[in-house]
């Protein structure tokens, strides 16, 4: 008869299964309601063995925010290939599949967690935003000091993805898909807005829509917008009677 015989790990080994056993437990639940004893039974290992890898809970959850921090700027990477706009939507796809899977725990990423207001937790934080809004400069191919207005709109549409993500997870009352598309479509309205002040950043987004299919995720913007302007006129040209009737009557009173 063979007897099976567990395998020790090493130290860093042994951490990475820690940080990988806490990541899991803290996408599922708030990283709050778990504790040390959970971790350690989903490990397989005693608690005081876990205080060996990890001084507390809060060394532990800040290892756990490290890992998925890395994997979150990672999901911002993609070949600067093809139209901006599906490269876009690609983009928000990978980025919803990890706030998808990882609800809680993104939601503790970016609010903090049991480490709010650490200046560990901030930066890492700052890392992703900062990721993110390279990588989108880097789409744009723009480098060096960016202009002011692109900036402004590059950086409040990262904090647009964010806070929408964290809105959509308190009930997912809106289809995934349809906020993905919705996100792409509100980075091409917010150059659009800037371009109209700007000469800098009208060059820009012609440059950006240059290459644009008309069945792509900008051609389908243009087309939801057209489709409304009808109605549109119509309201508008039907209040425009009505004030003029009103005026008329006015006049003969």
């Amino acid at each position: 008869m063979t007897t099976g015989v567990r395998r020790r790990m090493g130290v860093e080994e042994r951490r990475q299964q820690l940080i990988g056993v806490a990541l899991e437990l803290f996408s599922h639940r708030s990283p709050d309601d778990v504790s040390i004893d959970e971790i350690a039974a989903a490990a397989g290992i005693s608690r005081p063995l876990v205080y060996h890898y990890f001084p507390g809970k809060l060394s532990l959850y800040e290892a756990a925010l490290r890992r998925a921090a890395d994997e979150l700027a990672l999901r911002f990477v993609e070949p600067h290939e093809g139209p901006l706009g599906a490269r876009l939507l690609r983009v928000m796809g990978r980025y919803f599949a990890f706030v998808d899977d990882h609800g809680p725990g993104f939601s503790a990423l970016m609010r903090g967690g049991p480490a709010a207001g650490s200046s560990r937790t901030n930066a890492m934080i700052d890392e992703v935003r900062q990721a993110a809004y390279e990588q989108i400069l880097a789409h744009l191919r723009v480098e060096g000091t960016p202009p002011a207005r692109l900036e402004l709109v590059v950086r409040s549409w990262v904090s647009l993805a964010e806070s929408t993500a964290l809105i959509w997870l308190e009930g997912k009352r809106i289809p995934r898909a349809e906020l993905e598309l919705q996100l792409v479509h509100d980075f091409a309205a917010l150059a659009a807005v800037s371009a109209a002040y700007d000469a800098e950043m009208a060059s820009i987004l012609v440059r950006m829509l240059s290459d644009e299919p008309a069945d792509g995720p900008f051609g389908e913007l243009v087309a939801r917008l057209a489709a409304l302007a009808p109605a549109s006129g119509s309201a508008s040209g039907s209040a425009s009677a009505s004030a003029s009737a009103s005026g008329s009557g006015s006049d003969g009173a």
